[in-house]
């Protein structure tokens, strides 16, 4: 299980050891146009990190080589230009190793440690997760990622990676330089269109709406949202959280068949029948209330498709909502969970 943020609720049920939301399994798309930017200049890059680390000697091209076999893609010529040119070892020569960060500007990582940004690491966890959808726009640098094999991350600032992009978005540059966020779990932001801008501290920033809840791939129907079910029906959606309520309650023929709903969430109460989930077919996520799940259970109609759910609790009493946990968990053989009675005597009442 998987405790859920600011809910007093019983937390995630993980039905699928190791299961990821869909948003950090996708896969950088290709743009077989991308290039490197007019500003990536090998001999000027060289040229400024000779001048101000004169005394730095680089690693070899078979060391090179070899960090290309163990990340499976090939560096891109900048990142290669500044390895050739200093050799970075923070456990046996501290102070050269920071002569180097200065010189480029960020926490330089040690050749070895070059890797790529994983998605995994970035998950949220399934609560959060399961109701945000990736999003790169036509005009994006930066596709809108939890991580991919080309993002390798060079160096720090502290806390937030730097990476060379090798999968652009649509409008960016083989090779430029993005700032993976740690407080963030999807996309990076552009700082530098190419590792030589970064060098030479000329930044650039993308401004974007970097929101992940935004239709047509989500949609939040309710009081505060959409109207309807209807409105939220669209080929691209993903995630639809159906909210608080108080007209009649929502069918879900309208979204039955949708090839990329993946997450359905709706407070107890809002569903006008439970049993057209079975009408979605690809649900990996289901959050419903205690009455619903018991709808789903007494008919044999669990979507075997879900990886994760949970059961919504307003104010109702846990045990009952306990025991149905067990039943869903029974469905996927997982371990169910324990309870134990205590039973004792508080003394006399104050």
């Amino acid at each position: 299980m998987e405790s859920a943020i600011g809910y007093p609720d019983l937390g995630v049920l993980i039905l699928a050891d190791g299961s990821l939301p869909g948003p950090w399994l996708r896969r950088p798309d290709a743009v077989p146009g991308a290039v490197p930017a007019p500003s990536a200049d090998l001999e000027l890059l060289q040229r400024t990190l000779r001048g101000r680390l004169p005394d730095a000697v680089g690693v070899t091209e078979e060391e090179i080589a070899a960090a290309e076999t163990r990340l499976g893609v090939s560096l891109p010529d900048e990142l290669k230009v500044l390895y050739r040119v200093t050799r970075v070892d923070w456990d046996n020569d501290f102070e050269a190793a920071d002569r180097a960060s200065d010189a480029v500007g960020c926490e330089l990582s040690e050749l070895e440690h070059l890797c790529a940004i994983d998605p995994a690491v970035r998950h949220p966890g399934w609560d959060l997760g399961a109701t945000h959808a990736v999003n790169t726009e036509p005009d994006a640098a930066v596709q809108g990622l939890a991580g991919s094999p080309g993002w390798i991350d060079f160096g720090s600032n502290g806390g937030d990676a730097f990476a060379v992009d090798l999968t652009p978005g649509p409008a960016g540059h083989f090779g430029q330089v993005i700032l993976v966020d740690h407080e963030q779990s999807l996309g990076a932001k552009l700082v530098a269109d190419s590792l030589t801008d970064f060098v030479l501290g000329r930044m650039r920033e993308e401004r974007r709406d970097r929101r992940w809840d935004k239709l047509p791939a989500v949609a939040r129907v309710g009081t505060g949202g959409l109207g309807t079910i209807h409105a939220a029906a669209h080929p691209a959606l993903e995630v639809l959280c159906i909210g608080a309520w108080d007209g009649i309650p929502f069918s879900l023929a309208p979204v039955a068949g949708l090839p990329r709903l993946r997450t359905l969430t709706a407070l107890p109460g809002t569903l006008a029948d439970p049993l057209e989930i079975a009408g979605l077919t690809g649900l990996e996520f289901l959050e419903l209330g205690a009455e619903e799940w018991r709808v789903l259970l007494d008919t044999g109609a669990v979507p075997r498709t879900l990886k994760a759910a949970a059961i919504k609790v307003l104010d109702q009493d846990h045990l009952p909502v306990v025991a149905i946990a067990n039943e869903i968990l029974s469905l996927w053989d997982r371990p169910q969970i324990v309870q134990t009675l205590i039973e004792g005597d508080l003394g006399p009442a104050v």
